[in-house]
């Protein structure tokens, strides 16, 4: 098969997997235009090692594991919706404040109003994507900057969860709301050393990530895109398989998994699949990007603001909820700085001020990075003075790399 045209030097290598010359070429391009994400992971990786020695082996402890997914499973919920405003080049100071708010209300129609649960979660939610609903249109249809409407919607959640809770906590909950934050997957089949749904679990994870590997690839190849030669593609796949046997083990061998890391494995997928493959998804990052081309090229960007300030309601409602069910109580200290901690996991992961850059992913490993650092300077006895230094450096370290990133490119 003859080519019009002698291939570059950085093409991808064949199919078959060979390692032709340009194999170190096309592995380091490949490193450096996904830096960001890959240097973030190795931070996390590295501040694990570093806490687990300085620890004596208790953060990795399975109880130490369960208790950082849970104690930081509503920013985790948080950063991911964070991540999507910031892509639409947008911000959200109301996040925590709403979470409050929504939290309050749970409180009332169930201590107060003996409301089931589930319907109490749902009209929850509900109440979450109307106050995104009323902040979307102020900014998508009025014009006024995201900053200013949600810094009202700051002020206004917060005075109005006051005033719902009159300043005092409302408990407790049905002990099946409190599983949401605090539950474990029940037990099931014969006994073992392990928990076995927890160990199915895994076995699906793997085979499910190892078939999106496997597919992206193909589809790659199909479309003459590059790729990462073939041996270092297994590597990878290796290097994610054993991550992900790790965290199954270590859970399986406590209480099994948390009910609430379900909930956000359901929307990383979820969430990760409409960003990176449905056309919203695409739109959002279109926006972000350079929003007079992408009304050119047809993108309702009215539309499509709306309805990222819906989504980011929708799970500041859920993040409320679930500290709620954490707490067991409804509390109008909820919620503090909770708007900080998510932008800031937003940009650790890889988002940029300028908007169009970053992922659902990418928001998940920035919140690991802090609720590791949370956890792990706990353990070892750090104030919490010193703890909010060492968090503020490490964003300013993520942000000045980002730029000192794109400078190098630039140049």
């Amino acid at each position: 098969m003859t080519t019009a045209t002698e291939p570059s030097p950085s093409a991808a290598p064949s199919p078959d997997g060979g390692l032709g010359p340009s194999a170190g070429a096309l592995l380091l391009h490949t490193v450096r235009g996904n830096m960001r994400q890959y240097g973030m992971i190795i931070a996390l990786a590295l501040i694990v090692v570093l806490f687990q020695i300085w620890t004596d082996g208790t953060l990795l402890l399975p109880n130490n594991v369960s208790n950082i997914v849970q104690q930081n499973s509503y920013i985790l919920i948080l950063a991911m919706g964070m991540m999507i405003v910031i892509i639409a080049g947008h911000i959200d100071l109301s996040v925590g404040s709403l979470a409050a708010f929504v939290g309050a209300a749970a409180a009332v129609m169930m201590v107060k109003h003996d409301m089931p649960w589930v319907l109490a979660l749902v009209l929850s939610l509900l109440i979450g994507a109307v106050a995104g609903a009323w902040q979307g249109f102020w900014i998508a249809y009025v014009g006024i900057p995201s900053f200013i409407v949600t810094l009202a919607g700051m002020l206004l959640f917060r005075g109005a969860t006051q005033i719902m809770l009159e300043g005092q906590s409302l408990a407790p909950f049905p002990g099946a709301f409190q599983d949401i934050a605090q539950g474990f997957l029940p037990e099931v089949g014969p006994y073992t050393q392990y928990h076995n749904p927890t160990l199915a679990i895994g076995l699906l994870v793997i085979a499910f990530v190892l078939f999106q590997e496997h597919r992206d690839r193909r589809r790659q190849l199909a479309y003459e895109l590059d790729v990462l030669p073939f041996g270092i593609w297994l590597l990878k796949c290796a290097a994610i398989v054993a991550a992900v046997v790790a965290f199954t083990l270590t859970l399986a061998s406590y209480h099994g998994v948390p009910v609430v890391l379900l909930i956000m494995c359901a929307l990383l997928i979820g969430l990760g699949f409409v960003m990176r493959n449905a056309v919203v998804g695409r739109h959002v990052y279109a926006l972000g990007g350079n929003k007079a081309a992408a009304k050119l090229s047809g993108v309702r960007d009215q539309r499509v603001t709306f309805w990222v300030f819906v989504t980011m309601g929708v799970l500041a409602a859920l993040a409320g909820c679930v500290y709620a069910a954490r707490l067991n109580a409804g509390t109008p200290q909820a919620g503090i700085n909770f708007e900080l901690e998510a932008i800031a996991a937003a940009f650790i992961g890889g988002a940029s001020m300028s908007g169009g850059v970053g992922t659902v992913l990418g928001a998940i490993i920035g919140a690991l990075v802090l609720g590791v650092l949370n956890n792990g300077m706990s353990l070892v006895g750090v104030g919490t003075d010193y703890q909010q230094v060492i968090k503020g450096l490490v964003l300013l370290a993520a942000v000045g790399f980002d730029v000192w990133n794109k400078r190098k490119v630039g140049s």
